[in-house]
């Protein structure tokens, strides 16, 4: 499948973007939609295994055949593919006769979040305890335990007081929950039904209990759809590396075909459904042109892309060009700004910061800013508290008069129904897990050592942080 070019859709250029990847990316969105580009006669799809460094994560991906629009850079001498596009070669007919054999269960990802202020500090644990959150050298990984509980004692006070201002806990998991009726209704309108189960990666319902209900129902194929719209490692690598190990433990579930939709923020679905919210938000100013539209977008450690090849940098740039191209399709033109939210720790996180950017277009006159949670699709701390109010401050202090946000997609009607397409073009793909050898824990190897390895670990995680010295070597 080839996209020659013979005109361009107005206002894209696409020579201007940063890297050929980049360009790949918006050409075989603009050939989905009937819109032939310059400068893009490429082959638009590329069959390839998608694989991930032990090196990376701490465990490999699965092999599982997929038909993707574009190669990502080689991790380790290993190719990577950035999903999103899917494609099959059967007909709709075929496809469904298919379909229609089978048991079919979606499994939706999500982070999770605290239903209650006492869930807040446990929650925290869970999320800095995961090495794909906070990536120590190897030298130091034992202590990742001590430091997670630490952190998680000193922060949860905080982080209390932000959930109590948004009702006393996240509504993230009711969220969820109407996303997966609403997939589960639109996978139905369209002949294909399936359960919908949702695993959160850091609180309830975890992704252990999913996987035992998916087990528990017999599903025959499986396709697995993060609600992250660009694939990063702390998110959807971190809930897959996950599912990989819970899996390959399972003599059942190693043979269960699954499906990976590894990222889809260049789908058409998703792209018209931001570009709606934002140009219905732009209307209650009452100077809409002279608007800025400032997209947020939430922060990775800068080592996850700079050492380990993570493209979430790279996918949410691609993510704002093609928005923006949308709403100058309609007329809509603004000037607009990226910048990433929600940092933590003692590293280094992408830049530039949204706290930072705030002041610095307050300073330069912006009087009018409508935000955009670009990375989330369900309200919870991050856009109710993060955004709506600490960010909003930030802004009005710094000289900026009219501040809007446009809100997390929920259960748009349009982004549903491109979601449940995703999911019946992903299920042709489903391969099974090849099975592969764990190398345990250290507690199950060696009790004795991994205890002294966690009191050292407590130690040397209480002077890390201490000592601002020895935090910025680690």
């Amino acid at each position: 499948m080839e996209a020659t070019s013979s005109y361009a859709h107005p206002g894209i250029n696409i020579s201007n973007l940063k890297t050929s990847k980049l360009r790949h990316d918006v050409s075989v969105l603009c050939f989905q939609r009937g819109v032939q580009v310059p400068a893009c006669n490429r082959t638009c799809e590329i069959t390839c295994r998608s694989s991930w460094s032990s090196d990376t994560t701490g465990s490999t991906f699965w092999n599982l055949q997929l038909r993707m629009p574009i190669q990502k850079k080689s991790l380790s001498g290993k190719t990577f593919c950035s999903a999103g596009v899917w494609t099959h070669p059967l007909s709709a007919t075929e496809s469904h006769s298919h379909i229609e054999e089978d048991k079919v269960g979606v499994l939706l990802l999500n982070l999770g979040g605290p239903e209650t202020l006492n869930d807040v500090q446990p929650f925290l644990y869970n999320l800095f305890a995961d090495p794909d959150i906070i990536r120590l050298p190897r030298l130091f990984r034992f202590l990742q335990q001590p430091l997670a509980q630490l952190i998680s004692v000193l922060r949860a006070p905080k982080s209390k007081e932000g959930y109590a201002s948004i009702g006393g806990g996240s509504p993230l998991r009711k969220i969820t929950d109407e996303q997966a009726d609403a997939l589960r209704m639109a996978l139905e309108a369209k002949e294909v039904p399936a359960n919908v189960y949702v695993a959160m990666r850091y609180w309830h319902p975890f992704t252990e209990e999913a996987v035992q209900q998916i087990k528990r129902d017999r599903i025959t194929k499986l396709v697995v759809l993060p609600l992250y719209p660009q694939f990063s490692i702390s998110t959807t690598g971190s809930s897959i590396r996950l599912l990989q190990s819970l899996f390959r433990e399972d003599k059942i579930l190693s043979r269960l075909p699954v499906a990976i939709i590894q990222s889809w923020y260049q789908r058409q679905g998703y792209v018209k459904s931001m570009a709606d919210l934002i140009e219905k938000e732009l209307q209650s100013f009452g100077s809409p042109e002279e608007v800025m539209i400032f997209f947020s977008a939430h922060g990775v450690p800068v080592t996850c892309v700079r050492d380990a090849g993570d493209p979430y940098k790279d996918q949410m740039e691609g993510c704002i060009y093609l928005i923006m191209q949308e709403l100058k399709a309609r007329g809509i033109d603004n000037d607009h700004k990226l910048a990433y939210q929600s940092r933590v720790g003692p590293v280094q996180w992408l830049k530039p910061y949204t706290d930072e950017v705030l002041v610095e277009l307050g300073k330069k006159g912006v009087k009018s800013l409508l935000a955009v949670p670009v990375s989330f699709v369900s309200e919870h701390i991050e856009t109710l508290e993060e955004m709506e109010m600490e960010y909003k401050e930030f802004g009005l202090e710094s000289g900026v008069e009219n501040w809007g946000r446009v809100p997390a997609l929920g259960c748009t009607s349009t982004f549903i129904t491109d979601l449940a397409d995703a999911v019946i073009e992903a299920l042709p793909s489903a391969t099974a897990i090849t099975m592969s050898t764990s190398d345990g824990d250290g507690l199950n190897q060696d009790p004795i050592g991994y205890a002294i390895k966690m009191l050292l670990g407590s130690f040397l995680a209480f002077m890390l942080l201490v000592f601002p010295a020895l935090k910025n070597r680690v």
